[in-house]
C-alpha cells in the first residue's frame, strides 16, 4: 500500500522543493513551440491561514496545474487551503510525458498531501479527468489521509475506437524501437485540447496506456472506498464515455456517495461558466462533509 511521503521537511520546504523540481524539468524538456509559459505548469499553494481544511486538486493528462486554478480560487474563496501539484511529465513537453509511469503521478500527489498535512488537520482530494482517477486511487489506497474524494470526468472508458488499440500500438512501438526501426513507430497522437494554452497538442501513446492501467486498478478496488465521494460526469462528454461516472458510482458502497451528471459539449468542465456550475455541486458536497 502506498504511503504518504515522509520527510523531516516542513510543508513550506516541501513546496519549495517541488518548485525547484519543476524548474529543473522545465529547463531540461523545454521545446520551442510546444512548452507553455512557465506559470502554466508551476504547482501552486493557496494557503488560507484561518483554515484547518486543505484540498488537493489534481489536473488531467497533458494538462498542468493551471487547469485547476479557477476551481482552486473558488475553494480558496470559500475558506479552504488548496494545493495543486504538477504531475510528473506535465507542464514541460510531451517528450517528458512520454517516459512517465502512473506511479510517478501518484508520487507527485503524495508530495501535495504531505505539504497540506503540515498546515491542515483535515484533507479532501479532488481531481479532473486523469486527475480524478488519481484522486480515487489515493482515496482507496490511503483513506486515513482524506475526509472525502471528488472525481470529475474520470476516464474509466474513452470514446473513440482508436483508444481500444493503444496497448497494441505501444507494443509495436517498443518492438520496432528495439530493432532500431524508430521511423516505423507512432509515439504520439494528435490532441485537440479544450484549453490549447494549457494542454499539449500531441499525446504520447504511452500516456494513454498508463491512464488505462491506472483506471483498471481503480475500478477493481472501488468497492473498498471508505470515505465520502462525489462523482461528477458530463453526459455528452466527447472524450470520456458518458457512462463512466455511472459505472464508477455503482461500484462504490459508501453510504455518503453522490452522483451528478451535467450537460456540456466539451470534456473540460472546470473552467468558465460550466465550471461555476460544477463548483456549486462541489460546494454542496463539501457542506455535507463539513456542515456549518
Amino acid at each position: 500500500m502506498p504511503e504518504t511521503v515522509r520527510t523531516g521537511l516542513s510543508g513550506e520546504d516541501l513546496f519549495k522543493t517541488e518548485l525547484r523540481r519543476f524548474d529543473e524539468a522545465y529547463q531540461s524538456f523545454f521545446l520551442e513551440g510546444e512548452t507553455k509559459p512557465r506559470q502554466i505548469g508551476t504547482p501552486f499553494l493557496l494557503h488560507n491561514t484561518s483554515s484547518t481544511t486543505g484540498i488537493v486538486l489534481v489536473h488531467g493528462l497533458m494538462a498542468a496545474p493551471e487547469e485547476v486554478r479557477e476551481w482552486a480560487q473558488f475553494l480558496y474563496a470559500k475558506g479552504y487551503t488548496v494545493c495543486a501539484p504538477r504531475l510528473a511529465g506535465h507542464g514541460t513537453s510531451a517528450v517528458d510525458l512520454s517516459t512517465r509511469q502512473y506511479p510517478e503521478w501518484i508520487k507527485s500527489v503524495d508530495c501535495a498531501v504531505a505539504i497540506l498535512k503540515d498546515c491542515c488537520s483535515k484533507i479532501v482530494i479532488g481531481g479532473f479527468s486523469t486527475g480524478a482517477g488519481i484522486a480515487l486511487y489515493q482515496a482507496i489506497q490511503n483513506p486515513h489521509n482524506f475526509d472525502a474524494v471528488i472525481s470529475i470526468s474520470a476516464p474509466l472508458k474513452f470514446k473513440g475506437w482508436s483508444s481500444n488499440f493503444v496497448e497494441l500500438i505501444h507494443a509495436w512501438n517498443r518492438l520496432v524501437c528495439t530493432f532500431g526501426m524508430n521511423r516505423l513507430s507512432m509515439i504520439y497522437a494528435k490532441n485537440h485540447p479544450d484549453n490549447p494554452h494549457i494542454n499539449y497538442h500531441r499525446c504520447p501513446i504511452h500516456g494513454i496506456v498508463q491512464v488505462k492501467a491506472l483506471m483498471r486498478k481503480v475500478y477493481r478496488c472501488l468497492g473498498s472506498l471508505q470515505i465520502p465521494a462525489l462523482i461528477i460526469q458530463g453526459r455528452t462528454d466527447p472524450k470520456v464515455d458518458g457512462k463512466s461516472g455511472q459505472r464508477i458510482f455503482a461500484r462504490i458502497r459508501h453510504t455518503k456517495a453522490y452522483y451528478k451528471e451535467i450537460d456540456f459539449h466539451q470534456h473540460g468542465v472546470i473552467r468558465g461558466s460550466i465550471g461555476r456550475e460544477v463548483f456549486g455541486e462541489v460546494d454542496k458536497f463539501l457542506n455535507t462533509i463539513y456542515p456549518s
